[in-house]
């Protein structure tokens, strides 16, 4: 396991303060504030430890201050419902005695049924896509600074894009962008674990999406860029140390906000979870 993947683990692995407290813990990479998919993460690891037996389906979100990643994060839960097939959780992280972030969160019992998908986009695989390393050596000098900083250091993902040539041209590009994703290292085989780890992934290229029909990105030093909600679906087992593709797209901005949307598929095309997004993309203005 790579020294990324286990702090990663390390970060989702909160530290139980009293019955429905937890306390989580940020990396210490210099970054201004907290990670928004990091939060989401450990929100959703708070809210899995208060259920037995049932499996997250859905989550919902809301970003309202930025967290500082110099101090612990308090993640207090609320037990709303358990009923016979359904459990309800809210959460809330505190810091500096003020809530920077909610979340509702719903577990299902695992249940038959109807069963249909949408189908995976036709786009080339994660083995005909340049690697990390030939990022690195051809097209890491063409980025922005901001974005060269972001692939030097070792991440707990291999993020590999589908139109990774909007990175380097600012000509406005179609409304839609493709991702393969996976942990650079193998997990433990917890399905939570995987889960969790898919939730602090999802808000990683959300937000870009959102830009690039604009030729930005939120590497753009003009452009001030922050999650305001975020929701997602789970809806089949999946591993996230194995490739999945996260197709997005973005239906509609304006205001200053952006809207993005994502399906992540299995390779062999099984839908395994959905993503909803609506982040502040505001130009600074001198």
């Amino acid at each position: 396991m790579s020294r990324a993947v286990s702090d990663l683990l390390s970060i989702l692995d909160l530290e139980p303060l009293e019955v429905n407290l937890f306390r989580g813990q940020s990396p210490k990479s210099g970054w201004q504030r907290v990670f928004g998919g990091q939060v989401i993460g450990q929100a959703l690891v708070a809210a899995t430890r208060t259920v037995d037996g049932r499996p997250p389906h859905s989550l919902h979100c809301y970003f309202m201050l930025p967290g500082d990643p110099r101090i612990p994060i308090i993640y207090e839960v609320e037990r709303i419902r358990d009923g016979k097939s359904f459990s309800t959780r809210r959460v809330l992280a505190i810091q500096h005695g003020q809530a920077i972030f909610a979340m509702s969160a719903s577990f299902h019992r695992e249940e038959e049924g109807f069963e249909h998908q949408a189908e995976m986009p036709k786009v080339p695989g994660p083995d005909e896509l340049p690697s990390e390393e030939d990022v690195k050596g051809r097209l890491l000098l063409q980025m922005p600074e901001p974005m060269r900083t972001y692939y030097e250091r070792e991440r707990p993902l291999e993020i590999r894009p589908v139109e990774i040539k909007r990175y380097t041209s600012r000509e406005p590009g179609e409304p839609r962008f493709h991702v393969w994703i996976k942990t650079t290292g193998r997990l433990p085989d917890d399905p939570a674990i995987h889960q969790c780890v898919l939730a602090y992934a999802s808000d990683m290229t959300l937000l870009d999406t959102s830009l690039f029909p604009h030729g930005r990105s939120v590497f753009d030093p003009a452009i001030q860029p922050a999650s305001l909600d975020h929701a997602m679906w789970f809806h089949r087992p999946f591993r996230a140390d194995e490739w999945l593709l996260y197709a997005q797209d973005t239906p509609s901005a304006g205001g200053a906000r952006g809207f993005s949307r994502g399906l992540i598929f299995k390779q062999d095309g099984t839908l395994v979870a959905s993503v909803a997004q609506e982040g502040l993309i505001r130009e600074r203005r001198t």
